[in-house]
């Protein structure tokens, strides 16, 4: 049996996709995708501007035995940022918005001796789902970036958080100097006013 869980015009499906005849291959080397889901959370409601914490969405691998981001195959009927979005649905139980390419990686896969290159991709949450695919193999867990650095076991999705950060870091630094920048004085350098 199949649940579908409707999401206004978008329906969520509670089976995971499997099996390989669909995955895409370049060279030999099988070509998955993944997200870093995303979301700030308000630490400091008592001022005005609020204070953010970036957190990320890590989940259990499926063996159970370290913590890594979605990911999992890109399929020959998808984009990669479909891919990415439905894997981080599978695996995750999040929907958001999927945001530009972090990068490319190659890769050795630890169970199996074979290649792969890996598409990570940011993903700002808009909604965690309740019910998602992958809720009996896999736990999910909201935690810092610090933290995530520590727990994440594979080196690339590592690179990709860090990525990541510096490319939010740098949009937040582009809105300070824009409001800076628009800010104007009222009267001369002299002026105690």
């Amino acid at each position: 049996m199949v649940a579908l869980v409707s999401q206004d015009k978008n329906v969520v499906a509670l089976v995971s996709r499997t099996g390989r005849e669909l995955q895409r291959y370049r060279k030999g080397r099988r070509q998955v995708v993944g997200c870093i889901p995303y979301r700030y959370k308000i630490v400091d409601q008592t001022s005005l501007e609020g204070t953010e914490d970036l957190e990320v969405l890590v989940i259990t691998s499926q063996k159970g035995k370290g913590m890594l981001f979605p990911k999992g195959g890109w399929e020959m009927d998808e984009s990669k940022k479909e891919a990415a979005l439905r894997e981080t649905i599978e695996e995750a139980g999040v929907i958001g918005t999927v945001e530009g390419k972090l990068g490319k990686w190659s890769f050795k896969s630890k169970t199996h001796d074979t290649f792969y290159e890996g598409y990570m991709f940011p993903l700002l949450v808009q909604e965690q789902l309740e019910f998602w695919p992958e809720q009996n193999f896999r736990q999910r867990t909201w935690m810092s970036v610090s933290e995530a650095r520590e727990v994440c076991q594979h080196w690339w999705m590592k690179e990709a958080l860090e990525r990541l950060v510096n490319r939010l870091t740098a949009r937040k630094l582009g809105r300070v100097r824009q409001i800076v920048g628009s800010i104007h004085c009222i009267g001369d350098g002299n002026s105690d006013l």
